[in-house]
């Protein structure tokens, strides 16, 4: 049986470890859950890829070895910074919420991981599948040191996965697809005086900025997402203001639905772009692609059924930006995301979580687990 006080004095004792990122050192609250996993008699093993940057990966031997069910949360967080009128660190209980860096994200959900698995044990509950454990690093910056080797090394191999990260018991189904990408423009220098001795570079990336928002693009409407957007996240360019600018750059953050491909925007922008210069790069940051899973299947359903048996509002919905379910689908394993932090808290100066809803959503977990099929 969940026990709230004990679950309580759990996400209060993760706060209290430093797992910021940067710098990045997720050793000590990794060994913390290895001793708190081990106690229960889990198999556990840390894996790093680079030093201090531990995941933690442990196993609860089911019935059915075939079939194996992942459940993952993340072991850092984002920087304190220095806004906070609470202690970052501390895990205080005021009116109902503990506060405390990571508390909505993403260690209330860590807690919420490790005292269902603590009282499934307890029950002397065996599942009916392999109940998989992964408590991962680097998730705040990429996961390259975290869930994405752990795929690609196939280490984690589930038949299913939940990742637990999210607030006020969402349950995301589909998700954006990313591309980053910059943009470098050459033109040619002179004096400002005389601007029609040159080509500003500037004014060429300003018009291709300005057109390439204004493009139409084709896509279905998601009943989950808003419709695809295209932000400029920074832009460079020039020398002195006396100078026409024979340089220019500028980063673009797309975000496109289900559905869409990064290469037609690829394609789109070189179009736009030949149309204001003829000397310019597009050097692609990064791809992400979009997601989206049946909201009919089994994880969906069991995870409403269980947090409506103890009174939570389940909501479906979409995530405009990046999460690690994506990853996932690279690999064919169906996932979805869930969790039980405050919304709107995440990445935040004093943030808190709910405990009512921390226990809630505990119970439910520890329900969905046991009673999780397959079919």
């Amino acid at each position: 049986m969940v026990n709230k006080q004990r679950l309580i004095r759990l996400t209060q004792d993760l706060i209290r470890i430093n797992s910021e990122n940067p710098p990045g050192d997720e050793a000590r609250i990794a060994s913390f859950v290895k001793d708190y996993l081990q106690k229960l008699g889990l198999k556990v093993k840390i894996y790093e890829f680079r030093k201090g940057r531990a995941n933690v990966i442990a196993v609860l031997k089911g019935r059915d070895k075939k079939h194996s069910l992942l459940i993952t949360p993340h072991l850092d967080t984002v920087p304190a910074g220095k806004s906070w009128k609470i202690a970052p660190f501390l895990g205080r209980v005021i009116n109902g919420r503990i506060y405390g860096l990571g508390a909505t994200d993403c260690k209330g959900n860590l807690a919420a991981g490790l005292e269902a698995i603590r009282s499934i044990v307890e029950d002397g509950y065996v599942p009916d599948y392999n109940l998989i454990f992964a408590a991962t690093a680097d998730e705040e910056s990429g996961s390259d040191l975290g869930l994405i080797p752990l795929l690609e090394k196939k280490i984690l191999k589930p038949c299913a996965a939940v990742v637990l990260d999210s607030d006020d018991f969402d349950i995301i189904v589909t998700q954006k697809g990313l591309l980053h990408l910059k943009v470098k423009i050459q033109g040619k220098r002179a004096h400002g005086a005389y601007p029609w001795r040159g080509i500003n570079a500037i004014d060429a990336a300003l018009k291709i900025i300005s057109e390439i928002k204004k493009q139409r693009l084709s896509f279905s409407p998601n009943r989950y997402l808003r419709p695809p957007t295209v932000n400029t996240g920074t832009i460079h360019g020039g020398d002195k203001v006396n100078v026409v600018a024979d340089w220019c750059e500028f980063e673009l953050d797309i975000r496109f639905l289900p559905g869409m491909s990064a290469e037609d925007f690829l394609r789109a922008l070189k179009r736009v772009a030949s149309k204001h210069t003829k000397n310019f790069k597009i050097e692609v940051e990064g791809i992400q692609q979009p997601y989206q899973i049946d909201p009919g299947h089994p994880l969906v359903r069991d995870l409403i059924r269980a947090m409506r048996k103890f009174r939570a509002r389940p909501r479906i919905k979409g995530s405009e930006g990046a999460t690690v379910i994506t990853f996932f689908q690279d690999k064919g394993i169906p996932a979805v995301a869930t969790g039980f932090g405050s919304s709107g808290c995440a990445h935040t100066a004093d943030e808190y979580i709910k405990i009512e809803n921390l226990y809630k959503g505990t119970k439910a977990l520890e329900d969905f687990l046991k009673n999780y099929n397959f079919d």
